[in-house]
């Protein structure tokens, strides 16, 4: 039975570079990817999400895309603001073997100042591992 993996991703990412993370699983495994709709700071305050939610749907559909492009099994959907709760939603429907959360260096979403990885740890039965990717995002899709 093949691996259940699911990634949580704030901007696209590669089949290579899940593969990094993953090992050789990756090539086997059934891969969900949720990207959590990440509200700035001035559409919270505005009470917009729509922006969030379409930039969520987008990096979500272009990381599918890249994963299927590369022969990966992968499906996604763009999840709850708060990345714990886009989580606990997917596990109650999609049973992963291990969750993988990818960052970017110059990510302005906080997840790592926020502990979201040791949270994510301590709340979550799969195993999680934290990715670091290199790579910059443009001004648009910065949360902040």
């Amino acid at each position: 039975m093949p691996e259940k993996i699911l990634a949580i991703v704030s901007q696209p990412v590669s089949a290579g570079q899940l593969r990094e993370a993953a090992g050789d699983a990756a090539d086997d495994a059934e891969v969900m990817v949720v990207a959590p709709a990440l509200v700035s700071r001035k559409r919270f305050l505005l009470a917009d999400p729509d922006g969030a939610i379409e930039r969520a749907e987008e990096i979500q559909d272009e990381t599918v895309q890249r994963l299927v492009e590369e022969g990966v099994d992968a499906a996604g959907e763009s999840g709850e603001s708060d990345p714990l709760l886009a989580i606990q939603d997917t596990l109650a429907t999609y049973p992963a073997d291990r969750i993988i959360i990818f960052t970017h260096a110059d990510d302005k979403s906080n997840w790592l100042e926020d502990g979201l990885v040791d949270k994510a740890r301590e709340r979550f039965d799969p195993p999680v591992s934290h990715v670091m990717v290199a790579g910059s995002l443009d001004d648009d899709s910065r949360p902040t």
